[in-house]
């Protein structure tokens, strides 16, 4: 029941209030029928001739053959009659039946079509919410013109999404000067770290181990808060570039190049050459973070392959490697913000939990999505999708 929709929950409702109500109306005609019935055959019984009711006519036959009407004052008393009322009870019962059976169905028939209509508000309202994303918050709202019934639900649910955008642009605001603010003591942080160990080669080994711990760790809250203030600033960036993926991804081979020579890692990229449109900046960020995830939880002398392919007017990427693989009930959490699968390994990896959720966020921004297709112990397979880029062609008239 908890699977049907409400229109097919009011119509069976309908047929059930329907046939009872029918059924108990045709209890109760068959049994006041069937008593009157019996009281006429009652009160005929002191009248004289036998006079039988033909079942296929419904005509009255008296003694000799003849049809005639029956009129019981035209009988002497004391003179017998009988009347033979054969087969009209249960005739009386089953045509109630047939008409009981016809108007429920019937009437589930116009509950269906008539709940339609009246649940079609309703099924404006939920098209309209389904359009309302994080992207889009300061700009939809829902339509009031309503039935009065779902208005003051609609003017609820607009001043939440009011609240929730406030919330939002407090957050990225909150963020992204949070992040602006770390990012000058952090530079100038590193700056002395590496002033220091070039003035001073000849420090002990305890301390020079101890000052790369710093500087690994003040690099990694760099690449934190850069990446903080890309994640707070993408509403911003403008997305209408035109962009070939191929070069793009080769591109991305040649940055990471030196990562994957000292794990072994050989790149491949297969598929067809599509374009897309959206920002140059993003889109390479999605698929840096992407390769170079691939590359740094990879085994050793392993592969990272790129394909890419059209499918339904969309761009699909495939993000192939040979890696550990990701735990299936980790295949959403993976995208959510700070998280790590294995912290120690992240920890020593320099993985702040950042970069898939920066990959979700721009795969969205473009009209598109991110998911694990595949994992197991021989590897993974990330795919995203983008909307194909259609070029609009001028047609001349001769």
């Amino acid at each position: 029941m908890k699977k049907l929709s409400l229109q097919w929950r009011i119509t069976l409702m309908t047929v059930l209030l329907t046939g009872v109500t029918c059924v108990s109306m045709n209890l109760l005609l068959c049994s006041s029928g069937v008593y009157y019935m019996d009281s006429i055959e009652d009160s005929l019984q002191d009248y004289g001739p036998i006079v039988i009711e033909d079942e296929e006519t419904d005509h009255i036959a008296v003694e000799g053959g003849e049809t005639a009407g029956f009129d019981p004052q035209l009988i002497p008393p004391g003179e017998g009659l009988t009347i033979v009322v054969s087969g009209a009870q249960a005739r009386f019962r089953t045509t109630n039946w047939y008409i009981t059976a016809a108007i429920a169905l019937l009437g589930g028939m116009l509950a269906y079509f008539v709940s339609g209509r009246a649940l079609r508000p309703l099924r404006r309202f939920a098209q309209q919410a389904e359009q309302v994303e994080t992207s889009n918050l300061s700009e939809i709202r829902l339509g009031e013109e309503t039935l009065p019934e779902l208005r003051s639900l609609t003017h609820a649910l607009n001043e939440m999404l009011e609240r929730l955008s406030r919330g939002f642009d407090a957050q990225r605001q909150f963020v992204g000067n949070a992040a602006h603010e770390l990012r000058t003591p952090l530079t100038l942080l590193q700056t002395q770290l590496e002033l220091f160990s070039d003035e001073h080669p000849d420090i002990l080994p305890e301390s020079a181990a101890f000052l790369a711990t710093l500087q690994d760790e003040v690099q990694r809250l760099s690449r934190l808060t850069h990446t903080l203030l890309d994640m707070s600033d993408l509403q911003s960036v403008p997305r209408d570039d035109v962009i070939l993926l191929s070069p793009m991804i080769d591109e991305v081979f040649a940055d990471l190049a030196p990562l994957a020579e000292r794990n072994g890692i050989s790149f491949s990229r297969e598929g067809e050459d599509v374009t897309v449109v959206g920002s140059d900046m993003l889109l390479c960020r999605m698929f840096f973070n992407l390769v170079e995830n691939a590359v740094k939880y990879n085994r050793p002398d392993g592969m990272v392959k790129v394909d890419v392919q059209q499918r339904d007017g969309q761009v699909v990427i495939h993000v192939t490697d040979t890696g550990r693989g990701i735990p299936r009930e980790f295949w959403q959490s993976i995208f959510q913000p700070f998280f790590r699968v294995d912290k120690s390994l992240s920890r020593e990896l320099g993985g702040a939990g950042l970069g898939l959720p920066l990959v979700w966020e721009i795969a969205r921004l473009h009209g598109g999505r991110v998911w694990v297709e595949k994992s197991n112990d021989s590897g993974s397979v990330l795919a995203v999708t983008l909307p194909l880029f259609a070029p609009i062609t001028d047609t001349v008239r001769g």
